[in-house]
């Protein structure tokens, strides 16, 4: 008996532990998708500092600059993502993601970036 009762705590605790709170599934998956696609020009933090950003002609983007991103709208940075930087009169080195991502990922890596703004991003309206 005393093991049924250790098995089923042990189960409740599992379950409760992976337990997310609403759209944290989204933040874990742009996270995951930008550590893979953009940090290693933006960097991890993305502050246009990653492995790669000292070899480019131009500075990657710092995405942490809340007064340069949140000027940005979701539908211009799916756009860059998705086309690259030269079909936004951008820097010609950002590759076009669009055919590797879903707009799903494309739009959990915009969620992902909105976190890093400071100060923070507030939809227009809210």
């Amino acid at each position: 008996m005393r093991s049924k009762s250790i098995f089923f705590i042990s189960l409740a605790f599992v379950v409760l532990w992976s337990v997310q709170a609403p759209g944290a599934e989204e933040k874990t998956e742009g996270r995951r998708w930008y550590l893979t696609y953009c940090s290693g020009c933006h960097g991890e933090s993305g502050k246009g500092n990653g492995p790669a950003a000292s070899l480019l002609p131009a500075k990657p983007a710092n995405h942490t600059d809340g007064k340069v991103m949140n000027q940005l709208p979701d539908k211009e940075l799916m756009e860059i993502i998705s086309k690259g930087g030269a079909a936004v009169g951008k820097s010609p080195i950002m590759p076009a993601w669009g055919n590797q991502l879903k707009e799903k990922q494309i739009r959990d890596i915009i969620s992902h970036i909105r976190s890093l703004a400071v100060p923070p991003y507030k939809p227009a309206g809210k």
